[in-house]
């Protein structure tokens, strides 16, 4: 966990068996957001221009009936390097996530999770409660977009 500005940075990385191109076509492909993002259930609609900045992806977080829908954008990216996204699920709250892979080894990647709570409730929840949530959240989720990296078939892109 990493203080910033007085809010809570959480931050993890993972070793992936796959290299920064394989890993980006997972973001690249909004679908496939709920089956890494802990908490997301479904998606609803992915903008055509996704990871574009400014596309969006539409999810629902939580379990039916008593899902959230919302929306979440891209804010920035560099193509098989840097995903930067801002995760709403109001009025729980507002996070700016970000994805940055590094390319180590002959054929793997450094990917490294940065997930900051920026507005709604969420904010106010004391930081070591926020940290002890978050660490192992962005933890899962980078357990489960290795999975998805290492093992899908998937078209790699440029």
């Amino acid at each position: 966990m990493v203080l910033r500005g007085g809010t809570v940075v959480a931050k993890r990385w993972r070793t992936v068996n796959a290299t920064p191109d394989r890993v980006f076509a997972v973001l690249a492909d909004g679908w496939t957001y709920a089956s890494w993002v802990v908490g997301a259930s479904h998606i609803r609609d992915v903008d055509d221009g996704w990871p574009a900045v400014g596309a969006r992806l539409f999810h629902q977080v939580g379990p039916w009936p008593l899902h959230i829908s919302d929306v979440t954008w891209v804010h920035a990216v560099t193509p098989g390097r840097m995903l930067e996204l801002h995760a709403r699920a109001w009025p729980l709250g507002e996070a700016k996530v970000r994805l940055d892979l590094e390319p180590v080894e002959a054929a793997a990647t450094r990917v490294t999770l940065s997930y900051e709570l920026i507005a709604g409730i969420g904010r106010f929840v004391p930081r070591i409660i926020q940290s002890a949530l978050l660490g192992p959240r962005s933890t899962e989720m980078l357990s489960r977009l290795a999975d998805i990296a290492v093992r899908r078939r998937v078209a790699v892109l440029h």
